[in-house]
C-alpha cells in the first residue's frame, strides 16, 4: 500500500494511491452509496461508465441493515455489492454527531438507539473495526467523535482527548482483525480523523498528535457541520500543513464544486459529499455555470442537453426539457438520469482537476471555473 506523490502546485497535490483493490488517481472524489447503493437507482456497472474510482459506504448503516456479519458470510462487500474497485467505509463517528438526540457517549464507546426500530446499539473503537472488517472495505475510518463545529472549548477538548485515545484502540484492533485467518481484507487499511471544531489550535496539535502513528492515511473531520465557508477554509490552511504530505489528505463530508476546488488549492485530495446524489434527486443539477433546477419553467422547451459538451449517460442522450417532464410525472429515470448526471460531473471535475496539476495550470483552472459557475448561464 503505497502513496506516491506525483506532484504539486502551491499546496496542491497529485497523488496515486495504490491499494489491494486498486489505484486512485487523486485528487478523487468518492461516491457515496451509504448502504452499498447510490440512492437514485444507480448501479455498480452505472459507476464505473461515470468514472467513479471510489465508492463510499457507511458502518453502522450497514451494521443495522443488513447486517455486517451476514456481508461478511456473502463474501464481504465488494462481492455483495458487485464492486471490485476500492471502498471507503465511514466508521459510525458522523452518527455520533448526527444522532446525536438516540445516543450516550462513553470512554468506551456510544450507545444508539437505532433510527430504524429504537433498539439500542453499542460501538466503540473495537466494534467499528470489526464491523468494518466484516465488511472487508479497502480503507476503515477510525472511530471518532465528530463535535459540533461551533460547540464550547471545554466540551471540544475533551472530544478531542477522547478521539485520539479511540483511535490508538482501534490501530490495535485493526492489527488484530487483519492477522487473523478468516478475515474478508487482510490489507484493510485505516485512516486517522483530525477534530477540533474550529479552534485551530486543537486541530494543529491533534494533527501533530496523530500524525506520529504514521498510518496509511488522515482525515479533516468535523466541517461543515455548521460553520460558514470561510471558517472552514481558515482550518484547512492551518490544520493540513501538520498532516504528512506523504499521506492521503481527506476532506470529510465536503462538498460543493467551489468547496472541492478551494479544498484542493489547500492540500487536500480525497472528498466525498451527498450532495450530488441528493441534488440530483430533488431536479438540481450540476453544471460548468453553476446549478440548475430543472422543475423551472423556462426548460419546458429546452431541447439541449443538461449541459452541452458533457459526455455523461443523461446529456449524450437526453434533453433538459425531457428530464424536467421525467421529473415533473414523477417517474424515478428523471431522479436517476439527474444522479448520473451530478455524479459525472464530479467525477470529471476532478479528472480536469488531476490533469490541471499535472500540467502546472491549476491555478488557472480553480480561477476559471470559480468565475463561470458564478457567472451562471
Amino acid at each position: 500500500m503505497k502513496y506516491e506523490l506525483l506532484k504539486t502546485e502551491g499546496r496542491a497535490k497529485r497523488g496515486r494511491f495504490h491499494t489491494v483493490h486498486g489505484t486512485i488517481e487523486t485528487p478523487v472524489f468518492m461516491n457515496v452509496g451509504t448502504v452499498a447503493a447510490i440512492k437514485g437507482g444507480v448501479s455498480t456497472d452505472d459507476l464505473r461508465q461515470i468514472k467513479t474510482q471510489v465508492q463510499l459506504s457507511n458502518t453502522y448503516h450497514l451494521h443495522v441493515r443488513t447486517g455486517d456479519k451476514l456481508i461478511k458470510e456473502l463474501g464481504g462487500l465488494h462481492k455483495f455489492m458487485v464492486w471490485d474497485k476500492p471502498i471507503l467505509t465511514d466508521s459510525g463517528g458522523f452518527q455520533v454527531f448526527s444522532l446525536a438526540g438516540m445516543r450516550k457517549i462513553k470512554e468506551e464507546g456510544v450507545t444508539f438507539n437505532s433510527h430504524i426500530d429504537g433498539h439500542k446499539i453499542f460501538m466503540g473503537p473495537e466494534e467499528s473495526m470489526q464491523i468494518q472488517s466484516n465488511l472487508g472495505s479497502t480503507i476503515a475510518m477510525a472511530f471518532d467523535e465528530c463535535p459540533p463545529a461551533l460547540a464550547e472549548r471545554k466540551y471540544v477538548e475533551d472530544s478531542v482527548a477522547r478521539t485520539t485515545r479511540w483511535l490508538y484502540r482501534c490501530k490495535e484492533e485493526m492489527a488484530r482483525l487483519n492477522s487473523l485467518p478468516d478475515t474478508v481484507n487482510k490489507n484493510q487499511l485505516l485512516f486517522g480523523i483530525n477534530q477540533g471544531a474550529i479552534f485551530n489550535d486543537i486541530r494543529i496539535e491533534h494533527a501533530k498528535i496523530i500524525s506520529e502513528l504514521d498510518l496509511p492515511g488522515y482525515a479533516v473531520g468535523g466541517l461543515a457541520v455548521g460553520e460558514s465557508h470561510e471558517q472552514m477554509y481558515d482550518v484547512l490552511d492551518h490544520v493540513v500543513p501538520y498532516l504528512p504530505q506523504n499521506k492521503p489528505t481527506y476532506l470529510m463530508g465536503v462538498g460543493t464544486p467551489a468547496n472541492i476546488l478551494e479544498a484542493v488549492d489547500r492540500g487536500v485530495d480525497f472528498f466525498d459529499c451527498v450532495y450530488p446524489s441528493r441534488n440530483g434527486r430533488h431536479g438540481h443539477v450540476y453544471t460548468k455555470h453553476g446549478k440548475l433546477n430543472l422543475f423551472n419553467q423556462k426548460f419546458e422547451k429546452d431541447m439541449r442537453p443538461i449541459e452541452e459538451g458533457c459526455n455523461c449517460p443523461t446529456c449524450r442522450t437526453y434533453s433538459r426539457a425531457y428530464v424536467r417532464h421525467l421529473l415533473k410525472a414523477k417517474e424515478i429515470l428523471g431522479l436517476r438520469l439527474c444522479v448520473l448526471h451530478n455524479l459525472y460531473f464530479y467525477n470529471n471535475m476532478m479528472e480536469e482537476i488531476r490533469d490541471a496539476l499535472d500540467e502546472g495550470r491549476f491555478a488557472a483552472y480553480k480561477k476559471e471555473m470559480l468565475e463561470s459557475m458564478e457567472a451562471g448561464e
